[in-house]
């Protein structure tokens, strides 16, 4: 019987919540619902077994300065974030009222190999590969801590081997990098590797409603607790996920064409 779970099945892009938020509310809330239902009589059948809750940095809001800790409070501003706070909240009720036995987990912006294209750093590498432009929201001045997804998993692992149920723990690996610097990275590593269009250049687009100018999530209390930190370098890690979609060119052509070729959530 299973030892464990890991609730990573969510809808995530901030762009189509803004257009469609109903989407959110049944995935992340409802969702999160039912599964918490069913691990309740589960785990009171199974001892032992523990549920990891991920989440998102985007819950704790705008931070300006600074770096969010585990036990700030909750200022989510679009609605994909707030249905992650929301379903943050369901699960620490049932924690609370049941003993449910859950974990959650707060993690910055993931990227690497087969991330959907509706995201930014996959869909810029399209864009490079398919000589188009390169849609920047507002000025590019919005920061992300940007984590590689084999890091992330790795966190994951640890938090379920040895985190304390009830617990957070933040995720990050706490380099912070405007959408600016991302394009300029995978232009540089774009250059080495194919030959550039004439139409692969910057674009600046209109902002989206909400758009938080910067998440920083302080993972200290992971990296104490647990030993874990992330090992893989931004560069490395770009250039390996550009290499994954440039050897398998056939993944974008599995998909809508349109949440390729277009920013979703823009009407």
């Amino acid at each position: 019987k299973p030892k464990g779970i890991f609730n990573l099945a969510a809808e995530t892009h901030v762009d189509r919540s803004i257009d469609a938020p109903k989407d959110f509310i049944k995935s992340n809330i409802l969702g999160v619902f039912n599964l918490l239902e069913a691990f309740k009589i589960y785990s009171k059948n199974n001892h032992n077994v523990r549920l990891i809750h991920v989440s998102t940095d985007e819950v704790y809001g705008d931070v300006l300065k600074g770096r969010s800790k585990e036990d700030d409070q909750y200022k989510p501003s679009s609605p994909y974030a707030a249905s992650k706070a929301s379903s943050d909240h369901l699960v620490q009720s049932y924690i609370k009222t049941y003993k449910t036995p859950v974990i959650i987990t707060n993690c910055s912006n993931n990227y690497g190999p087969k991330q959907h294209p509706e995201k930014l750093i996959p869909k810029l590498i399209y864009n490079i590969l398919n000589n188009k432009t390169l849609p920047i929201y507002g000025k590019g001045k919005n920061s992300r801590e940007w984590i590689y997804v084999s890091d992330h998993c790795d966190a994951l692992l640890r938090i379920f081997k040895k985190g304390k149920i009830g617990n957070f723990y933040n995720i990050g690996s706490n380099l912070n990098l405007n959408n600016l610097m991302i394009v300029k990275k995978l232009l540089s590593i774009g250059t080495k590797k194919v030959k550039l269009g004439k139409n692969v250049k910057i674009k600046f687009v209109k902002d989206r409603p909400g758009h938080d100018l910067r998440y920083a999530i302080n993972s200290n209390k992971l990296r104490k607790e647990l030993k874990w930190k992330p090992k893989t370098k931004i560069n490395n890690g770009l250039e390996k996920t550009f290499d994954w979609y440039i050897n398998n060119s056939e993944y974008f052509s599995k998909l809508n064409k349109k949440d390729i070729t277009s920013r979703l959530g823009k009407k």
